[in-house]
């Protein structure tokens, strides 16, 4: 886990709806949900849906209803990431 990241709170979210991530820099987009990003913040496995975004803008899909979280990181680098966050249904 990286120390430093940014963390966008979606709330409750049902299954099927879409999350758009703009980022300008390539970064780490996870989509985690409420138990899973404890386990990413204390630095433990965790599971998340995305990965490393190689292309702006990255869709994830929201697989069930849930709290969930976007959480970016530049995966120990250093720099400011520069984002936006969409849900659509």
């Amino acid at each position: 886990m990286s120390a430093q990241f940014n963390k966008y709170d979606l709330g409750r979210r049902n299954g099927g709806e879409l999350v758009t991530v703009a980022v300008k820099e390539r970064a780490n987009v996870r989509l985690i949900d409420a138990s899973n990003l404890r386990l990413y913040e204390r630095g433990q496995r965790y599971r998340f849906i995305g990965g490393q975004a190689v292309r702006s803008p990255v869709q994830l899909q929201v697989p069930i209803a849930d709290h969930w979280y976007v959480v970016l990181d530049l995966g120990g680098a250093s720099g400011t990431i520069h984002a936006s966050v969409s849900v659509s249904r």
